[in-house]
């Protein structure tokens, strides 16, 4: 008889534990869902460079090409947007510099990669910007290519080059080539420019591409203009490289078929002031068509014939122009007297040749930073730390409900009395205990849809 009067509460609490369970499977399934849906989203090997007093750049590789950027600010609540690109175009490397900032100050990042924001186990990350400096330091170049293994040029490669421990990128232009300046790397706590000795400092270089592919090379400033040829998966040491020697040319190797004879095939006993000239010409070295850019004031060189005079002129938002006149090494070197804006520029340069006619050269690039010093921050911005890892965050984690046992409005002891009286236990057709758990478990059952749904949207 107790049993057949104990039915109604017991199907009470089975509705009320299927309205939890259902609840929890429901925000388990929607958040297994959306981590199916980003893993090859998760932005990988987040690192901060080329930090500085009013910059930053921040680069990271995913899966799959995606596109994203970047939310910051001064508090955990990030607001301000920085994208990567204006047509939302989708790359498997990412670089995006941030400017504007303000001196000794902290900021907080997220990552927003396909609609999905990203961050550092459920806080935003965070870099510190140094002091303003005046001036620059060193005015050592360093430039390089990097190539695939099967010999095609590695475009959008990510460069990072680490100075005692302190980190700077760029990425490479469509042709596989970048530039990098020193001028503006930092000490550790970012209170002065660092020196850097051509014989002495050691640049580490970590090359990084599409799938995770990369390559290595240790190099002194003396013998990294330009480095050589980085291939990707392979790891270098350059440091018993000589130095580069811009004075001297290399010298060529010309095999004949053994069917030629020595007389020449062509006459150049009209022509010799011509061929002399047309072998005269100023070329820019430091610059592909549409390369990419990391300073505000880059520093451009090539090569021409000693004494000639070249003029420069940059077309930005108001034109900068300057003149040089090549030194008898035939190397030259000129960089604008101001900053340059973020975006699109094209260089010109020209001079008058030996014959008299005004040659030009042309070249378009992309200003994408504004300014080059750097180290990898720390949540601090005290220390630097290699890599931060990012973790997946799209939902909320929900605590599992508990739900409290129903107590008695009487303690029942099985006595005759007792059994007498009938208040303490539930009989059939008193439905208060049953409809009591009944909309428990239909208000649970409510409010774990609702939450799914919002999830959901």
């Amino acid at each position: 008889m107790i049993k057949e009067k104990n039915i109604p509460t017991i199907l009470g609490i089975v509705i009320l534990l299927i309205g939890v369970f259902a609840g929890v499977f429901l925000l388990r399934t929607n958040q297994v869902f959306r981590i199916g849906a980003s893993a090859t989203a998760v932005p990988k090997d987040v690192r901060v460079s080329n930090l500085s007093d009013s910059s930053v750049t921040v680069s990271w590789i995913t899966d799959d090409q995606t596109a994203d950027f970047i939310s910051y600010g001064e508090t955990q609540n990030v607001g301000t947007v920085a994208n990567e690109t204006d047509n939302d175009q989708k790359f498997f490397t990412h670089s995006i510099t941030i400017t504007g900032l303000k001196a000794g100050t902290a900021y907080y990042y997220k990552i927003d990669s396909e609609g999905t924001d990203f961050d550092n186990n459920g806080v935003p990350w965070q870099f510190t910007t140094g002091p303003s400096l005046t001036g620059n330091g060193s005015s050592t170049l360093v430039s390089g290519s990097v190539i695939t293994a099967t010999g095609q040029p590695s475009a959008r490669t990510i460069v990072y080059i680490t100075i005692n421990g302190y980190l700077l990128s760029t990425l490479t232009s469509d042709t596989g080539s970048f530039v990098l300046q020193l001028n503006q790397t930092r000490t550790s706590d970012l209170s002065s420019y660092t020196t850097i000795d051509p014989t002495q400092t050691l640049l580490e270089v970590s090359v990084e591409g599409a799938g995770g592919e990369i390559a290595t090379a240790k190099i002194y400033p003396q013998s990294a203009n330009p480095i050589p040829t980085l291939v990707m998966g392979q790891d270098q040491d350059y440091r018993n490289l000589q130095p580069t020697n811009d004075s001297q040319n290399p010298n060529a190797n010309l095999n004949l078929p053994e069917t030629a004879t020595s007389e020449s095939k062509f006459d150049i006993s009209t022509g010799s002031a011509i061929a002399s000239t047309s072998a005269k010409s100023v070329i820019l070295e430091s610059l592909n068509e549409g390369e990419t850019v990391t300073s505000t004031q880059p520093q451009f060189f090539g090569k021409g014939p000693g004494g000639e005079k070249i003029t420069i002129t940059v077309h930005s938002e108001q034109a900068v122009s300057g003149s040089v006149t090549i030194p008898s090494n035939g190397s030259w070197s000129w960089s604008p007297s101001t900053d340059l804006a973020a975006g699109t520029h094209s260089i010109i340069i020209t001079w008058v040749d030996a014959t008299g006619i005004t040659r030009s050269l042309t070249r378009d690039f992309v200003v994408q930073a504004g300014e080059v010093p750097a180290f990898t921050a720390s949540g601090s911005g005290s220390s630097p730390t290699p890599t931060a890892t990012p973790t997946l965050t799209p939902l909320p984690t929900f605590a599992p409900i508990v739900t409290a046992t129903p107590t008695p409005a009487a303690t029942f002891s099985p006595t005759p009395e007792s059994t007498a009286s009938t208040a303490a236990v539930p009989v059939t057709g008193d439905l208060t205990p049953t409809l009591l758990l009944f909309m428990m478990g239909v208000v649970v059952l409510s409010f774990s849809f609702a939450v799914w749904k919002m999830s959901e949207s």
